[in-house]
């Protein structure tokens, strides 16, 4: 084990350095882009949810470890995958947390970084039976696991024209409501003790509850703060794919999750997939199943993981100018 971390070690300070020139520029490169499986990436949410609540220091949260290790062992190659372990006390608690960390493209040192949190939420405060119960986290937390699972076979089979890392944080759903200290856990402790230092990918991408019904995505405040370019360019692509109706080009919230995390710590431009909606009163309403015991395999849209994957593989191959 310890040579095989050392081996990850030194393949990522490899690759850990981008020259920025292409920064946040994009244009049609008239490349081939592979299609996306939403079967397959709806198969994965749907493993995620055999084990339980992932919730951190539970028995279903150290078997869907094991599982994504799996995956990207498998797809990525065994020598590129780490899973970053630490411990931290939450609640008076001591629990344990995993990163998941997965690199495609070794040869390029020009990358970008793909993300989602992959742990579901120890309690339900919005369900009106259950409030103390954790959720199942079909699409806050699986789908956005899902979509990065599928990618990983993508890129194993079609190699992209660019380094992809591929982050899968824990913990950033442990913390009661308002305390924001407690949620974040994962990309916290990964951007305050990176494995690479010095990591400069590109940009960044979250993806966070981007499987659900009747799912909308504007685009959300920090993100437009942080990458513009970036933003402009994927609602762009999903206007072309005809997915104006679930990419809205309007501005959302502002809304906290672990791109804010990754960008302050490490000034990487990371922006955020999100369903949510601005209401009346200038606040953020997520969907009703949001943090309830409905957050389960029922409310998973197939066509809306489909959107997202074709959206984000014609952004990956065919819109990032390379040498």
């Amino acid at each position: 084990m310890k040579r095989i971390l050392s081996i990850w070690f030194i393949f990522l300070l490899l690759i850990s350095c981008s020259d920025d020139q292409n920064g946040l520029q994009f244009k049609d490169q008239g490349r081939e882009v592979p299609s996306f499986s939403s079967e397959n990436a709806f198969e994965y949410i749907e493993d995620q949810l055999s084990f339980g609540p992932r919730v951190p220091g539970s028995d279903a949260h150290r078997e869907a470890v094991e599982y994504f290790r799996n995956h990207f062992s498998e797809t990525a190659g065994r020598r590129s995958v780490y899973v970053q372990q630490f411990e931290e006390e939450v609640y008076g608690e001591n629990l344990p947390f995993y990163n998941i960390l997965a690199s495609f493209g070794g040869e390029y040192s020009d990358r970008i970084v793909l993300a989602a949190h992959w742990d579901s939420r120890p309690r339900g405060e919005y369900d009106s039976d259950n409030p103390e119960q954790p959720i199942p986290g079909a699409d806050d937390g699986g789908s956005g696991v899902g979509v990065l699972m599928e990618l990983a076979n993508i890129f194993s089979e079609n190699p992209p024209p660019i380094g992809v890392d591929i982050i899968l944080f824990d913990g950033e759903d442990y913390g009661e409501e308002g305390d924001l200290a407690n949620y974040f856990i994962g990309s916290r402790y990964w951007a305050q003790n990176p494995p690479v230092p010095g990591y400069n990918p590109r940009f960044g991408i979250l993806l966070d509850m981007v499987g659900g019904q009747g799912a909308v995505f504007p685009k959300e405040g920090h993100s437009v703060n942080f990458a513009p370019q970036l933003v402009d360019e994927i609602w762009s692509i999903a206007a072309e794919k005809g997915h104006s109706d679930l990419f809205l080009n309007e501005r959302g919230g502002r809304v906290a999750d672990d791109h804010i995390i990754v960008e302050q710590y490490t000034g990487i431009p990371m922006i955020n997939i999100i369903h949510h909606r601005l209401n009346v009163s200038g606040g953020i309403d997520f969907p009703p199943y949001w943090h309830t015991q409905r957050d389960d395999i029922d409310i998973i849209d197939r066509d809306v993981l489909q959107a997202v994957g074709d959206v984000m593989l014609e952004l990956i191959y065919n819109r990032i100018p390379t040498e």
